[in-house]
């Protein structure tokens, strides 16, 4: 879900200049893994660096097709007119967690990282029952915009364009969550070449502005 925005605008951006059309579906990540493995047929998947590895592992994509498109780093937020809370140091992001009353942070990447980070700073047990995750398919700033937490974690592109809420701003880089993004070509493709150049599109330096626009950074 981080890149939808980001796919979204590269697909309209090679359309128009001539590139085949291409349909895009968008879902969670975990979603995402399941459908290719079970089979769905697929010419492009773009998924975080780790999931794409299991996935070319087991089979799923054409070898020597994995291209990193793009970094994707974990913002913090609040929701609109609440105060911003110090976020400067790793101590501050830690206290600020213990003193909020209610928090999110998505199952993807970044939310599993951020759950191993609470596990090491001891208090995974103490804040359990004030974190609500939120559905399939709902960004954590949509919970922050209606008022049911008032901390939230998510990367940046999915907190950039959300109304109702205000970034604090990055996560320290000592602590920095920062997730890589991969497309590879589906095994088994019947568009084989069309999917190769729309993958070597999106990762030229043609696509780095849209890149930034959408709160990411180029790789």
């Amino acid at each position: 879900m981080a890149t939808r925005l980001l796919l979204a605008e590269l697909l309209a951006d090679w359309q128009a200049q001539g590139g085949v059309a291409a349909a895009m579906e968008s879902m969670g990540g975990v979603d995402a893994a399941r459908r290719v493995q079970a089979g769905e047929a697929f010419d492009l998947v773009i998924l975080a660096a780790d999931a794409m590895a299991k996935l070319d592992a087991a089979g799923c994509l054409v070898p020597g097709s994995r291209v990193d498109l793009v970094l994707s780093g974990t913002s913090v937020a609040v929701p609109a007119g609440a105060a911003l809370p110090d976020i400067s140091s790793e101590a501050a992001v830690r206290a600020a967690v213990l003193a909020a009353p209610s928090l999110s942070y998505s199952t993807g990447p970044s939310g599993v990282a951020l759950a191993r980070l609470f596990e090491r700073w001891g208090i995974a047990e103490q804040i359990k029952g004030r974190i609500l995750t939120p559905p399939p398919g709902t960004p954590v700033a949509q919970l922050l915009a209606q008022g049911q937490v008032a901390l939230g974690f998510q990367q940046l592109s999915e907190l950039i364009h959300a109304p109702g809420i205000a970034i604090v701003g990055p996560m320290p880089a000592d602590i920095a969550i920062d997730t890589v993004f991969t497309g590879a070509v589906r095994q088994g493709s019947a568009r084989l070449d069309d999917a190769r150049a729309l993958l070597a599109f999106m990762a030229s330096l043609q696509a780095d502005a849209a890149k930034r626009r959408q709160g990411m950074s180029p790789v």
